[in-house]
């Protein structure tokens, strides 16, 4: 349910409401939208129902939310959210750059990755300790020291790290060496991951899962926000459709609805969207014009011998490229790239 203050409600009435919630066993979230306040109810829906929350002084109405969409809608916050990470933001004016190979392999690769996404003008690098792979035989990541590979060569570099967790078993170790944690498609609905995710209070980058819908997306996200961590960014990354061309569908009707659903930023992947290098840029383009607050690129010094998704990695000359292309057409839409 969510609470509409009405615009002249004093902060008393605020407070009471507040309090009526508290005492029935439920909790609640405030917002401060561009005219009224707006209270969140999080908890049973059997306890929401029998609220007389129109009844309380300065209420101006209560609105019930049959999607479950409680904290991450639009009716509960107006103006988008901007996540902080260090000293990068995504959700501002700014578009947002995450870079970085796939996987760590070693730390000279790691080393040249990061240089190249740096001087192109990413904000964060992105790389993965820990790597979900279909099959078993695949490349699993060097995880403990692949984390700390990340954390020495972003310090020397200056770049925030943005680094996949895969279980809660790990998380603590994960939180120790990322500055923002990543949900992975197949866990979008690892609910347990979530929930702890949220608990640990770190920014979080979730990202879609491979066939759920927009509505399943952001319920997702619900589990985390409910936590009290508000620190959340969206990423589409293409979803699996009958499509063989390319490594999945990359749905940016999804990015333009997230926006309107949602106060949350979204980012975009074109690397695993595609899985083709070659079709990174048009689909960073259209990203941008379908309203994404940043992208998320697979970045490798030698693509050909990267141990996964070669395919999808741009090469540090073509990432340059593609940042000074993104950097003209980001002003077109009113963004700018650092």
């Amino acid at each position: 349910m969510i609470v509409v203050m009405k615009k002249n409600a004093h902060q008393e009435d605020v407070q009471r409401v507040v309090e009526y919630i508290e005492q029935a066993g439920l909790r609640p979230h405030l917002s401060d939208g561009s005219t009224h306040t707006i209270i969140g109810v999080i908890g049973a829906r059997e306890a929401i129902d029998v609220l007389a929350l129109e009844a309380l002084p300065g209420v101006e109405k209560a609105v019930p939310v049959s999607s479950g969409l409680n904290l991450v809608s639009r009716d509960v916050k107006e103006s988008n959210t901007i996540v902080t990470v260090g000293d990068a933001q995504i959700g501002g004016t700014e578009l947002a750059v995450m870079a970085g190979p796939c996987a760590v392999e070693s730390k000279e690769q790691l080393r040249e990755a990061a240089l190249a996404v740096k001087a192109g003008g990413a904000q964060f690098l992105r790389g993965g300790a820990y790597k979900p792979r279909t099959s078993p035989y695949a490349f699993q990541g060097l995880e403990e020291q692949g984390l700390k590979f990340l954390a020495e060569v972003s310090q020397e570099v200056g770049l925030q790290v943005v680094t996949e967790v895969v279980d809660v078993e790990s998380l603590d170790l994960v939180s120790n060496y990322a500055d923002m944690l990543q949900i992975g498609a197949r866990n979008m609905q690892n609910f347990k991951l979530l929930q702890a995710v949220g608990k640990k209070g770190k920014p979080v980058l979730l990202k879609r899962g491979l066939s759920a819908t927009i509505e399943e997306w952001l319920q997702a996200s619900e589990y985390i926000l409910r936590e009290g961590n508000f620190q959340l960014v969206l990423c589409e990354r293409g979803i699996r459709t009958f499509e063989p061309f390319t490594r999945n569908t990359l749905d940016l009707s999804a990015v333009a609805a997230a926006k309107m659903l949602s106060h949350l930023p979204v980012i975009v992947d074109p690397s695993h969207a595609t899985g083709k290098w070659n079709l990174v840029a048009p689909m960073a383009r259209a990203a941008i014009a379908a309203g994404a607050d940043g992208l998320m690129v697979e970045v490798h010094p030698e693509p050909a011998r990267a141990l996964c998704d070669g395919n999808q990695s741009l090469t540090p000359k073509n990432f340059n490229l593609l940042m000074n292309e993104v950097r003209s057409f980001a002003g077109l839409m009113g963004r700018s790239l650092s």
